[in-house]
């Protein structure tokens, strides 16, 4: 039998506890402004209108939604000649291995769109384009158009909220074509937007405004911008990718379809809340309390991380970069017993074969070392650069 005291507990408990379920069901939801880009999600920075009127903007191709890793599906796929891979997320980093994939499919004829504010490095290097990003604290307000008078229109699309600008700073101008930039009083082609990059018999067409393609926007009359950009596009076969979005839900428990369902999420929660105030108020101790005693605290790894603190604040890169440097080449004489003093082919072409990279790897991480010893100031992109060139060489 229960106690008066823990009566009283439960009866409190519960009450509190239905207090908080009418809250919750009564109280309106409030807007999600989260970026999400996928055809399921109808919230503002989502993308479910653009997914519905896909067929509406391509109305003589045939439109496939691909829910796969692209390199998987370019690769396991007999995909169709004389189409599109289209790209839409506020982000895209692309792998080494997605990249050739991606390069291997535009180089046959076909061609990928890609509406994002980065595109990974990898691409980026491989295209020879660059990017910035304007983190203001205060949105700014762009007006992008584009260079063919065809598709200027009278009354230029605003974008404000959620938007961070994205222009490109740097283009390779033999092979690439610029077709949109921000309206402004400055030069336009510092204001690019929009291009479009042959590459072997396809192209690459990037953009930098993918909140073009959400909701909010394309419910604002700003959709004919977006129908302007697709254009561009002339395929006979159509892949929407739906697998690199930001709001991809990925639940691996075994609980996923409780965890699915609101009125079973809030039962199981419910359940667990109530057995652990049971096991609080009914367990009973059956012996003294057995004092914890703490283990000697390992301060090497802290030493560690507050000099390396001290170095970062003071940007003191060419003395991290040489450290690193160092440390490298000690390790090559140690695992692979090679003299790295002097940096040459031979030593190069027996790096190579010794570590089982590729000659082209080990070729652009020794002279970037190279590079970096001659060089007498160092900027922190030098720094991010040599770190994840090592990180990426297989020791």
């Amino acid at each position: 039998m229960l106690d008066k005291r823990s009566k009283r507990v439960l009866w409190i408990f519960g009450l509190t506890l239905l207090l908080i379920l009418v809250t919750e069901i009564v109280r309106p939801k409030p807007i999600d402004w989260r970026p999400s880009y996928t055809s399921i999600d109808k919230i503002p920075f989502g993308s479910f209108v653009f997914f519905e009127e896909a067929s509406s903007l391509f109305k003589d191709s045939e439109i496939e939604n691909i829910d796969k890793d692209p390199y998987l599906f370019l690769v396991d796929s007999t995909y169709n000649q004389n189409s599109a891979y289209i790209f839409i997320n506020e982000e895209l980093n692309f792998d080494k291995r997605q990249t050739q994939i991606l390069l291997k499919y535009v180089e046959k004829g076909n061609t990928v769109f890609i509406s994002s504010r980065s595109y990974g490095n990898i691409l980026q290097d491989t295209l020879k384009i660059n990017l910035h990003t304007s983190y203001s604290v205060l949105e700014e307000e762009v007006t992008p158009t584009f260079f063919s008078p065809s598709l200027k229109e009278k009354q230029l699309p605003k974008f404000k909220k959620g938007i961070f600008k994205t222009s490109f700073t740097a283009i390779d101008t033999l092979k690439t074509k610029a077709l949109g930039y921000y309206d402004s009083n400055k030069d336009k082609l510092d204001d690019l937007n929009f291009i479009k990059v042959k590459y072997g018999n396809g192209a690459f067409l990037l953009h930098t405004l993918p909140e073009a393609f959400t909701n909010y926007y394309l419910l604002k009359k700003n959709e004919q911008y977006a129908a302007n950009l697709i254009s561009y596009i002339e395929a006979d076969h159509i892949y929407l990718d739906e697998y690199l979005k930001s709001g991809r839900k990925v639940v691996t428990s075994p609980m996923r379809f409780v965890l699915n369902q609101e009125p079973l999420t809030w039962a199981y929660y419910v359940v667990i809340g109530g057995l652990i105030i049971f096991v609080l108020f009914k367990g009973k101790r059956e012996q003294r309390i057995v004092e914890v005693i703490e283990p000697l605290e390992n301060t090497s790894v802290e030493f560690t991380k507050t000099i390396a603190d001290l170095y970062f604040q003071h940007k003191d890169y060419s003395d991290i970069i040489a450290k690193k440097i160092k440390y490298f080449s000690e390790t090559l004489r140690a695992k692979y017993f090679l003299n790295t003093t002097d940096i040459t082919e031979d030593l190069i072409k027996k790096l190579a074969l010794k570590s089982g990279n590729t000659l082209e790897d080990t070729q652009k991480l020794m002279h970037l070392i190279k590079i970096l010893k001659e060089k007498t100031v160092h900027s922190e992109a030098d720094l991010l650069a040599l770190n994840k060139k090592i990180e990426e060489f297989r020791l």
